[in-house]
């Protein structure tokens, strides 16, 4: 979730630590504006193709609802609004 704009972002990676750092230095593009950023959320799959199809499902408008329960989770977890 960026800290910025509040804006959920969804992707797939094998290195998640790696990955947020990256983000968070501003090397990813889509993200560098957007920064810094925090992990609200993962999962994990037993291959790659699993993995994509359900990066591309939250990515979707289907997905959106998902997304709004996992962004809930966080809220609720963390105590705030």
């Amino acid at each position: 979730m960026s800290e910025k704009d509040g804006r959920l972002y969804v992707g797939c990676t094998h290195e998640i630590e790696q990955r947020v750092e990256r983000h968070n230095n501003g090397l990813v593009p889509a993200t560098y504006k957007r920064r810094p950023l925090v992990l609200i959320h993962t999962e994990k799959f037993p291959d790659k193709n699993l993995a994509f199809n359900r990066e591309r499902y939250l990515k979707s408008l289907w997905g959106a609802r998902e997304k709004k329960k996992i962004f809930q989770n966080y809220i609720n977890k963390i105590g705030h609004a």
